[in-house]
């Protein structure tokens, strides 16, 4: 089939899944997570597949642990769709009710986008987090990820596809893709494509948003900072740093930057020197920065990089001040940490980085749509429109007006012999 049949079918199927219940939905999701356990082994030695060729090819060390999907994987994904289940339906909730007139009653109310395209890196995991969170939404998916797990990928659609129709859901509600020919063919579908979600790296983005008349949320880069303050709990900061960074290096919301006030750099640096180095670290730092700790030099390049492994780069800051404008010039706009137990020092930090998302004591690796309960997510928006930050439930809803009368016309209005109340209503719109 064609994408451009793929995109009309998923079109179409976006419509029914848009009226679907919740227990409807609710039902699919569960027969799903019951199809991805019955069907582990299988699922396993397609990744086995993907991993032994991404091997041979020499994929990067953080490029092949993001393919790996074994028991935990499967398993981790099977409790985000048990948190999806147990969420409330997104669709079809009021955001405002107003009575222009007794009788004439209009109410803003949650619908899904329709038919969304998502381009995912090589992690299979996230096919499983995007398909549901679309069906949870009533959106319509066509998925295209990367090449390397083109057999985990392949086996995981045809898994939940096939789980969701003896479910009762339409035919063609998610279509894979899996060559780089069928994204550009996408690209041009702006009369049955709603939304491009594109994931990776800037350049990819914008050569996405370059490309198509789609609208495009854009995840990109993570270059991550973690600043630590001069009041900040020194203790505190190195076990901050070290999770930001180490916890799991290759994802975009680990640390790739660490800031340092001068006035604790001396007392500071050495300790997390320590405990990062025994994670294996690879440390560069600035002129100030080597003063204090054995280092290789950090370059300019260094503070635009979003390594996804055991590199950090290290910079001494004079003030609150400087540690923010290096943010704003350096940073992805994705998410930033301040280590401190100054509040105001924290609430200047809080309100003047200009991220998605901004922490005060606590690692950057809490940046995740399943860790802020959203239910997964289908990325990270550091865009300013829409939705922000972990895309999850919410950021793949719009909303329609609905205006109920009783033989309202507009003509009684603008010749004056009725008056618009514009009275705030408390009730819900009752479908």
């Amino acid at each position: 089939m064609t994408i451009e049949n793929l995109a009309l079918k998923a079109q179409e199927s976006s419509l029914v899944l848009s009226s679907l219940s919740s227990a409807e939905k609710n039902h699919a999701l569960a027969c799903i997570r019951n199809a991805l356990q019955a069907h582990a082994e299988k699922i396993i030695a397609a990744n086995q597949q993907d991993l032994r060729k991404a091997e041979q090819e020499k994929l990067a060390a953080p490029l092949l642990k993001r393919l790996k999907f074994d028991q935990k994987k499967i398993e981790d994904v099977c409790k985000g769709i048990d948190s999806l289940i147990a969420l409330p339906d997104p669709v079809g909730a009021t955001l405002s009710a107003t009575e222009l007139d007794k009788g004439l009653e209009l109410y803003k109310v949650t619908c899904p986008i329709g038919v969304i395209g998502v381009i995912f890196e090589s992690r299979p995991d996230a096919l499983v987090q995007i398909s549901t969170l679309c069906l949870k939404s009533g959106n319509a998916v066509l998925l295209k990820g990367g090449s390397e797990a083109a057999e985990t990928n392949r086996v995981l659609a045809e898994v939940i596809l096939k789980a969701s129709l003896q479910a009762g859901l339409p035919d063609g509600w998610l279509a894979l893709l899996e060559t780089r020919a069928d994204v550009a063919s996408m690209l041009k579908l702006d009369d049955s494509i709603d939304l491009i979600i594109p994931r990776g790296s800037n350049e990819f983005v914008r050569h996405i948003m370059n490309n198509t008349n789609i609208p495009v949320l854009g995840h990109a880069d993570g270059i991550c900072h973690v600043y630590v303050d001069k009041d900040a709990d020194l203790e505190m900061a190195v076990r901050i740093t070290v999770d930001s960074k180490c916890q799991y290096p290759a994802v975009c919301n680990a640390a790739e930057a660490l800031l340092v006030h001068a006035e604790i750099a001396e007392r500071f640096l050495p300790a997390v020197k320590t405990a990062l180095e025994e994670k294996n670290v690879q440390l560069r730092g600035c002129e100030k920065t080597r003063r204090f700790i054995d280092v290789l030099p950090a370059s300019e390049e260094d503070w635009k990089t979003e390594y996804l492994d055991l590199i950090l780069s290290i910079r001494v800051v004079d003030s609150l001040e400087e540690a923010v404008r290096h943010i704003n010039t350096y940073g992805s706009g994705h998410t930033d940490a301040i280590v401190t137990e100054n509040r105001r020092a924290a609430l200047y930090f809080l309100d003047r980085v200009d991220s998605a998302d901004v922490f005060w004591n606590c690692s950057t690796r809490f940046s995740d749509g399943y860790r802020y309960g959203l239910g997964a997510e289908v990325g990270i928006s550091t865009n300013k429109i829409h939705a922000r930050g972990p895309v999850g439930l919410e950021g793949l809803l719009i909303y329609k007006w609905r205006l109920v009368g009783k033989g309202h016309t507009v003509a009684e209005y603008c010749s004056g012999q009725k008056q618009f109340t514009h009275r705030p209503l408390s009730k819900r719109w009752n479908s």
